[in-house]
């Protein structure tokens, strides 16, 4: 049975619409997987060290029978192919492209290197906005709201 999945795509440095572009038709193309819908993109400001240039962020829905482990071994693999390189990037700083899982089903995964659903997309309408957009209703499984209800309280707040 697919699982729904949502990702959080976003890139400062190039051409950042072409490299979200680029990572959603990969991600469609991850074995198992269809891209269900991707939400406008939209300009924030950078979160992280100073001097970065504004951020183009989106959010993917993808249906897939690959396990989470699958699912985040295919975003690295994504992220490599667009010239992003973990070992060498600064946290929070600038990339040709960040891909993170949002939320897999209604999985609570807590491992050494994954963690569903994502730590702090409850803190971030850079996250919530774009995702808002296309799975207004998709429940956050450890708070038990939507991500619509997500992105009042942080609004409100």
């Amino acid at each position: 049975m697919p699982t729904l999945a949502h990702v959080a795509l976003g890139s400062n440095l190039g051409d950042r619409a072409a490299y979200i572009h680029a990572a959603a038709g990969r991600l469609g193309a991850l074995p198992a997987t269809t891209l269900r819908a991707l939400s406008p993109i939209i300009e924030t400001d950078p979160v992280g060290p100073q001097g970065q240039g504004p951020y183009l962020n989106a959010a993917a829905e993808l249906s897939t029978t690959l396990n989470p482990a699958e699912l985040i071994a295919g975003l690295l693999s994504i992220e490599r192919d667009l010239g992003r390189d973990r070992a060498v990037t600064q946290r929070w700083g600038p990339r040709t492209i960040d891909l993170d899982l949002l939320l897999y089903g209604d999985a609570v995964i807590d491992a050494e290197r994954l963690t569903v659903p994502h730590p702090r997309m409850h803190q971030r309408a850079f996250v919530l906005v774009p995702l808002s957009q296309i799975a207004p209703h998709a429940l956050h499984p450890v708070f038990d709201r939507s991500v619509i209800a997500l992105l009042n309280a942080l609004s409100a707040s």
